[in-house]
């Protein structure tokens, strides 16, 4: 039976084994086939898979969102289906990116804010 060990699989993707173990337990990577002694032994499609999910967890995708996106990878899935999970997840992205220079806009303004109202500030949270 032609493949990789978990160990030689890490080694190839720079993930550790536990994180291999873990995206298997979870449901993100099938399970793999086993040789006659046990041996867990995986394709070359699992460097495949494991690159998707390392380039979409640098995208912002959830562990969730990456297991359901290569449960329907695994389907028969038609490039606009695609094309629209991807639109989807920039608006998300957008949203995001809002939330945070709303965020932004509080803290600069609370570096405005005068001495004595943070000293007045601090001291309510004194003994």
């Amino acid at each position: 039976m032609e493949g990789m060990t978990r160990g030689e699989l890490a080694k190839r993707t720079g993930l550790s084994t536990a994180a291999i173990r873990y995206y298997e337990d979870c449901g993100i990577l099938p399970v793999p086939d086993r040789t006659a002694k046990g041996y867990r032994i995986y394709s070359e499609d699992y460097l495949v898979k494991i690159k998707f999910i390392k380039d979409a967890k640098s995208l912002g995708y959830s562990l969730k969102e990456i297991g359901e996106t290569l449960h329907m990878l695994s389907q028969e899935m038609d490039p606009e289906a695609l094309k629209g999970l991807v639109h989807h997840k920039i608006l998300e992205i957008e949203e995001r990116i809002k939330s945070l220079r709303a965020i932004q806009r509080n803290l600069v303004g609370l570096l405005q804010t005068p001495e004595e109202d943070i000293h007045n500030y601090l001291e309510s949270f004194r003994i």
